[in-house]
C-alpha cells in the first residue's frame, strides 16, 4: 500500500533586504540583459532600410526582450503570496525604469520630465507579467505587457514626427497603469505554488 506524501510550503514574506535585492536586480541586472539581447536583435534587423530597422529593433524586439528581462528573477520564487510576487515584480520593473531613466537623461540628453512616465510604465508592465506568473498564466499576461510596450514604443518613435500621436501615447500609458493597478488589487495572500 502506497502512502501519500504531502509537502508543505510555508508562506514567505519578503523582508526589506529581499525587496531591495529585487529593486537592485532591476537596476543592475535587467538592463545589461536587455542591452545584450537588443544588440543581438539589431543584427537581425540590419539588412532593412533605416526606418524599418528602427521599427524592427525598437518596436518589435525591444518589448519582448525588456518584458522578460524584468520578470526573469520572479520565476524562481517559492512560497510567495500572489501579492508579494506582484510587489517584487513592481520593484524589479521600477529598478529597470530608474536605470533606463538615468541612461536616457544623463547619456542621451533626453528631457528629465519626459522620461518620468517610463519609470512608472516599466513598473506597471512588470506588474502585469508578475500577475500572470502569480495566476499561472504567464504567457498570456506577458504578451499583454509586450503589446502595451510595443504600442507605446511605436507611438513614441513617431510622436516626434507627428505631434498628434502624443495623445494616443498618453492613452496607452494610462491604460497600462490602470490595468496594472486593477490586477494588483486582484491579488491575494494565497500562496503561489
Amino acid at each position: 500500500m502506497e502512502t501519500e506524501q504531502k509537502a508543505t510550503i510555508s508562506v514567505h514574506k519578503p523582508d526589506i533586504k529581499e525587496k531591495l535585492f529585487f529593486l537592485g536586480s532591476g537596476l543592475l541586472m535587467s538592463v545589461p540583459f536587455t542591452l545584450f539581447f537588443s544588440d543581438l536583435s539589431k543584427t537581425l534587423c540590419v539588412a532593412l532600410p533605416l526606418l524599418f530597422a528602427q521599427v524592427c529593433a525598437i518596436v518589435i524586439f525591444t518589448p519582448f526582450i525588456e518584458e522578460i528581462a524584468k520578470v526573469f528573477p520572479l520565476f524562481y520564487r517559492h512560497g510567495e503570496t500572489e501579492r508579494s510576487l506582484v510587489e517584487l515584480g513592481i520593484l524589479v520593473g521600477l529598478g529597470f525604469g530608474l536605470t533606463e531613466f538615468a541612461l536616457y537623461v544623463f547619456t542621451l540628453d533626453q528631457p528629465f520630465l519626459g522620461r518620468i512616465p517610463g519609470i512608472i510604465f516599466h513598473a506597471s508592465s512588470a506588474c502585469i507579467t508578475a500577475y500572470g506568473i502569480a495566476k499561472k498564466k504567464p504567457l498570456k499576461l506577458y504578451l499583454i505587457a509586450v503589446v502595451t510596450h510595443l504600442v507605446n514604443n511605436l507611438l513614441a518613435l513617431f510622436s516626434s514626427e507627428v505631434s498628434f500621436l502624443y495623445i494616443p501615447g498618453l492613452v496607452v500609458l494610462v491604460a497600462t497603469y490602470l490595468l496594472a493597478w486593477r490586477l494588483y488589487r486582484q491579488t491575494s495572500e494565497t500562496i503561489v505554488l
